[in-house]
């Protein structure tokens, strides 16, 4: 019976440095944000920071999610609730504008 040669070890630690999760402190907002903690997109650090977002030039208000990229947003429909308790929400496709708000210094 022929032995199968060994495998070799695989390294421990690679050079390449690890990604973090936190967002870089930068003047743009992410790509795509969403506010609710089960999206894959939801991002609390950068929700702490105020963000804007323009939809075909009219600021909203009432965005629950957003992607520039792919120019759409999701808002909320009125104060209507599916069977699970969420709002309701449609999908509104043109030109995004996200951005973050600058707060005023008091003097």
């Amino acid at each position: 019976m022929a032995k199968k040669p060994d495998k070799p070890a695989k390294p421990e630690k690679s050079d390449k440095p690890e990604k973090s999760d936190k967002p870089k402190k930068s003047g743009k907002p992410p790509d795509r944000l969403s506010n609710d903690p089960r999206s894959p997109y939801y991002n609390a650090d950068a929700l702490e920071r105020e963000i804007g977002v323009r939809f075909k030039g009219a600021e909203k208000t009432n965005v629950n999610e957003y992607c520039v990229s792919e120019s759409w947003i999701r808002v909320e429909v009125g104060k209507t609730k599916d069977r699970y308790g969420n709002p309701l929400t449609i999908k509104l496709t043109g030109p995004v504008e996200a951005y973050f708000k600058d707060k005023k210094k008091e003097a």
